[in-house]
């Protein structure tokens, strides 16, 4: 019985109820029996003496009497108004007790759906949220709902990340397979131009992998920054020669312009340059042939502002607040090498900010260009 009590809510509330009734109660009883009869003989002396004035006679035995009475009377109302509050408490005590349980019942109920797969699953929030006038239950209501709703996102990138690491895989898997099958049957010659596409297909392939598995790191923050004090022009150096053959190739401008007398900055030289590389390369990947790509290094209010503009495709505004998601994708519809998969931004985000920067992108719309931002703290 006791262990049947303990498992639900309501029938401990409803003996709590109870409790402080009887409580109740029995103190008001006490407090009777010990104060009525002192108040009554008090008032009594003072009744009997007028009386006895009057009348001119004793009037102990009437004094008994009205006493017996009074305190009949008494204890009869004690007794009627006991059950009266007693009813009333148990029923007041039954709608609170189910006021206060059902909403913890919905999300019980809800939690157990969502354990099994069905994170569109919301309870009811009491209040007026815009207003903020939720009680502490609709407060956790509205927690649960917000857990809800990041639990269906997670899941809704999960399934993506599935989807996502499938093609990219098969499509490289697929064409090593087929240039493979190729040589077997003498369909394709061995030469170098195949053994070429097979090696580029193979590299691609571990690029994603790598890409993966330096996602998992960054974002557990199993890593160490190796910092030293590298002045801006070289990093921009270091990148500029990077990709400057692929620019050249593709004919898109690359131009850089540095604030004079920019300080030193103390970085992880390869992981700034990660960033770098991962930034201007998508810039690159974005800006069609005749466009150009613009790098600039200013210096703001205790920290440099490091500016990736490109002239490219441009980003719709819907998209800007979820670019550096991991797995996201602004256009569906494209594959890795086309569109991506969102982890190289995602890592740069998780970079910087291990730096103790910021990092953000501006558009203007799609054919508009767009411009990505950071910003490196300056150590005194």
């Amino acid at each position: 019985m006791i262990s049947y009590i303990r498992q639900h809510l309501v029938l401990k509330l409803f003996l709590s109820y109870l409790v402080v009734i009887l409580v109740g109660g029995i103190v008001l009883s006490t407090t009777a029996e010990l104060v009525v009869p002192t108040a009554f003989q008090r008032h009594l002396a003072v009744m009997s003496s007028m009386m006895s004035n009057m009348m001119g006679g004793s009037v102990q035995g009437l004094d008994q009497s009205l006493f017996n009475n009074f305190r009949a009377a008494v204890d009869e109302a004690l007794r009627l108004a006991a059950v009266a509050a007693g009813v009333t408490a148990i029923i007041v005590s039954l709608l609170i007790s189910r006021q206060v349980v059902s909403p913890l019942q919905a999300m019980t109920n809800a939690s157990r759906r969502i354990a099994e797969g069905n994170y569109d699953e919301r309870v009811q929030v009491g209040g007026n949220i815009q207003k903020g006038e939720q009680d502490e239950l609709g407060q956790l209501a509205l927690s649960f709902n917000q857990m809800a709703a990041r639990l269906e996102r997670t899941e809704t990138m999960r399934r993506q990340l599935i989807g996502d690491v499938t093609h990219e895989l098969r499509t490289p898997l697929t064409t090593i397979k087929g240039y493979m099958e190729g040589l077997i049957d003498g369909v394709l010659p061995a030469n170098e131009e195949t053994y070429s596409q097979i090696y580029h297909e193979a590299d691609r392939l571990q690029r994603l992998v790598n890409d993966l598995q330096e996602l998992s790191r960054v974002e557990a923050g199993a890593y160490e920054l190796t910092l030293s004090k590298i002045s801006v022009n070289d990093l921009l150096e270091v990148t500029t020669s990077h990709l400057g053959r692929q620019f050249e190739e593709k004919g898109v401008s690359l131009t850089t312009h540095i604030s004079p007398d920019l300080p030193p900055v103390s970085v992880d030289m390869d992981r700034m340059g990660q960033i770098l590389l991962n930034l201007v390369g998508n810039a690159l990947q974005y800006t069609p042939s005749g466009g150009s790509v613009n790098v600039t290094a200013t210096r703001g209010h205790g920290e440099i502002q490091i500016d990736v503009a490109d002239t490219g495709i441009g980003i719709s505004p819907e998209h800007l607040p979820h670019l550096f998601t991991r797995f996201y994708r602004a256009d569906k519809s494209r594959s890795r090498s086309g569109g991506g998969s969102g982890i190289g931004l995602t890592i740069a985000r998780h970079l910087v900010e291990a730096h103790g920067g910021r990092i953000w992108v501006e558009s203007q719309g799609t054919g508009k260009g767009s411009t990505f931002s950071f910003t490196i703290p300056i150590q005194d």
